[in-house]
């Protein structure tokens, strides 16, 4: 995404925040949650595995290892991650299941359905 915004709202890690133009420089963390970009007074939204934002000069740079478009989402797709990480807690006795992994991808997979359920209308 590069464009000019008037506002991005961040999940951080100890609550989300909102960057505005001439925002004070900023390097934070942020967590699985969703991003909402207001350009133009409509707002978009994207799933975001997590990661972290720099703001500096009035620009901001987000660094995540996923940023999805809500409207982009797959929720079969989704549906299955959620149903699979799922299998995996339940297996978690069996040696091969690395349990942390199986529940950053639970939360990830519900990270997705809930925010199509509560911004596909937007």
């Amino acid at each position: 995404f590069n464009d000019y915004i008037e506002s991005v709202t961040i999940p951080g890690t100890l609550g989300s925040f909102q960057i505005l133009k001439d925002h004070a420089p900023l390097i934070s963390s942020f967590e699985v949650g969703v991003i909402k970009v207001k350009k133009n007074s409509a707002d978009s939204f994207y799933t975001t595995s997590g990661g972290t934002v720099e703001v500096n000069q009035n620009q901001i740079l987000v660094l995540a290892d996923s940023i999805e478009k809500i409207s982009d989402i797959d929720v079969d797709r989704a549906e299955q991650a959620r149903k699979r990480a799922e299998e995996r807690l339940r297996k978690k006795m069996d040696a091969d299941i690395d349990e942390a992994r199986a529940k950053s991808a639970l939360n990830r997979a519900l990270n997705r359905l809930n925010a199509v359920k509560m911004y596909s209308g937007n």
